[in-house]
């Protein structure tokens, strides 16, 4: 492996935490919106945009912690 790979793998693992951070409040943010809460009222659950933003927001973060500590 080169030197720097590790280095690199955490700043990776960084980025992918803090996205996924980032995608969670978009996403929550996105929930309150007038047209999701009258889907929620409708269909009592949370529109498929928002569910898409929950789903990679989880997947982008353990990704990104998962790198951050093996390297």
């Amino acid at each position: 492996m080169a030197m720097g790979s590790g280095t690199t793998m955490k700043i990776i693992g960084i980025v992918l935490i803090v996205s996924g951070i980032g995608l969670a409040i978009w996403g929550y943010q996105l929930s309150g919106s007038i047209g999701s809460q009258i889907t929620q009222a409708v269909t009592g659950s949370d529109t498929d945009k928002v569910m898409t933003f929950y789903i990679a927001s989880a997947v982008s973060f353990v990704v990104g912690i998962y790198l951050f500590t093996k390297s």
